[in-house]
């Protein structure tokens, strides 16, 4: 069970404090409410292009990465389609520190064309290393719009093209901070070894003189319902060919959501699992095989995804893999397989909830889900899945009519 307070400030800031005194370390970890699917469609990159501005500095603060090494702490931050989290980790009694350079970044972020163009070109030559120039990297440049055609689940958080970002003005830059980097649309969570009232104290001499901005309401526009089959084929400069079939599933808050994430496991988790089985010890079509879900707030996607060994045609192994699935959707799967499944499950929580990191950054994303204490609840969610779920969700996820496939060919190899 973790624990946890929450309170919020005037200016909407929402607070959630995690006591824990094992640990001689802190955690500041902060969510906003903005990701990919919050640009437009002529202006994408620019959730993933913040996460690199906020580390330029703010107006009383030009070097963020320095007072925090002098500290003994260390940062990072991620994007998703969906949030952008940043977070800090320091020795408990630097805890000032991070608050110090977080609050003065969310009230104060420094907008300078040095910056800017820094970062700009920092983003630019990412996109192009890890999407244009290495093996496999555009191929969800290629996929999203592939199974998404109203969603803006359709562009990756990198952007849709590298000239959304070379274009990017400093007003379009200062318009999208000013819309989401407030305190009504952050959620912050600290944990460590602290006193709730002490805790307080600090957040409201840090964060109460903040102005509030505005929540982010998101309207966003609804995927149309799949209803045919959709295939495209790409030739790239790539070591072996690869497929990725990807099946259209519910949102993060739906009942089906911890029964999809299951099926995910008994397809492809690891070496047992039935599509590693089948087609890469026993037919040996594939060099690896895996599946799983993206995780996505909204509909998201189920993937079923790998290499293909020399010889082998793509027309053989999507035979093959279609029978895998239909034996899934046929038969429940016996008790034993399924608390294998779920053994799996329950062991990988209980390591990721040892670091003191994953549990401040899941209170945020709970908390944005709209209820913290699923961090408590969700295990239980688990262990209720029984082998009837995973055989319903298999028949609904895994139709033909809900899949995407993209398939990378290897040029120059027959």
């Amino acid at each position: 069970m973790i624990h946890f307070d929450e309170f919020q400030l005037e200016n909407g800031l929402t607070v959630i404090f995690h006591k824990d005194h094992t640990t001689p370390m802190a955690v500041v970890n902060t969510l906003y409410k903005v990701g990919a699917i919050d640009e437009e469609e002529d202006k994408t990159g620019f959730a993933h292009l913040f996460e690199h501005l906020m580390f330029g500095g703010s107006i009383h603060i030009p070097n963020f990465d320095t007072p925090l090494q002098e500290a003994g702490g260390e940062n990072n931050a991620f994007t998703s389609n969906d949030i952008t989290n940043y977070y800090e980790v320091l020795p408990k009694e630097n805890i000032e520190i991070a608050l110090w350079l977080e609050s003065d970044r969310m009230l104060s972020l420094a907008f300078t064309e040095k910056s800017l163009e820094v970062q700009r070109n920092v983003v630019i030559e990412e996109f192009k290393q890890r999407y244009l120039n290495q093996p496999y990297g555009d191929v969800w440049l290629e996929l999203r719009p592939l199974a998404y055609k109203e969603h803006p689940y359709k562009w990756a958080t990198i952007g849709k093209s590298i000239e959304h970002i070379e274009n990017a003005t400093m007003e379009d830059v200062k318009a999208f901070f000013k819309k989401f980097y407030s305190p009504s649309n952050a959620i912050l969570s600290i944990c460590g070894n602290f006193e709730l009232n002490e805790i307080k104290a600090l957040v409201h001499k840090w964060y109460s003189d903040i102005p509030a901005g505005e929540e982010n309401q998101r309207k966003i526009p609804k995927e149309p319902q799949q209803t045919e089959f959709r295939e495209k084929t790409i030739e790239r400069e790539v070591p072996a060919d690869a497929f990725y079939y990807a099946f259209k599933m519910c949102d993060k808050n739906s009942p089906e959501y911890v029964v999809t994430d299951l099926l995910s496991d008994l397809l492809g988790r690891e070496k047992s699992s039935r599509l590693y089985v089948s087609l890469k010890k026993e037919m040996q079509l594939v060099s690896e095989i895996s599946a799983y879900i993206l995780g996505s707030l909204d509909e998201g996607l189920l993937i079923v995804s790998g290499k293909l060994n020399e010889g082998v045609c793509f027309e053989m192994l999507d035979e093959a893999l279609w029978e895998e699935l239909e034996k899934v959707k046929k038969e429940e799967i016996s008790e034993e397989e399924m608390q294998k499944l779920l053994n799996k499950f329950l062991t990988a929580k209980a390591f990721e909830e040892q670091n003191i990191l994953n549990r401040a950054m899941n209170l945020c994303y709970y908390k944005m889900l709209g209820d913290t204490n699923r961090i408590n609840e969700e295990t239980e969610l688990y262990k209720k899945v029984t082998s009837k779920d995973i055989l319903d969700v298999a028949n609904d996820v895994l139709q033909k009519t809900k899949c995407s496939l993209l398939k990378v060919k290897a040029k120059n190899v027959r």
